[in-house]
C-alpha cells in the first residue's frame, strides 16, 4: 500500500471541478484508491464520496492506494493534486 499526505492550498478547497478531475484520474487505475480527511475515508473514484468530505483550503488530506498498479496510481494522483489544488 502507498500513501501520501497533501495540504490543499486552492482558495475554494476541493470543489466540483477539481473533484471531478481527481475522480477521473483515480478511475484510470485498477488499484483501490481512498481519500482520508477529518477521520473519514471515501473511495476516490466516487464523486459523491469526495464531495461529501467538504475539504476546505488549508486542509490536510491523505491518499492511500492499494493494488496492482499502486506505484503508477499514487504518482498520477499526486501530480493531479499538485496541479489542481496546490502544495
Amino acid at each position: 500500500m502507498k500513501e501520501q499526505t497533501f495540504t490543499i492550498t486552492d482558495d475554494t478547497g476541493i470543489h466540483a471541478r477539481p473533484a471531478t478531475l481527481l475522480v477521473n484520474k483515480a478511475g484510470q487505475y485498477e488499484s483501490h484508491v481512498e481519500m482520508h480527511y477529518n477521520g473519514k475515508a471515501v473511495n476516490l473514484k466516487s464523486i459523491m464520496g469526495v464531495m461529501s468530505l467538504g475539504v476546505p483550503k488549508g486542509a490536510e488530506i491523505k491518499v492511500t492506494v492499494e493494488g496492482s498498479d499502486e506505484d503508477q496510481a499514487i504518482e498520477g494522483i499526486s501530480s493531479a493534486i499538485r496541479e489542481q489544488l496546490g502544495e
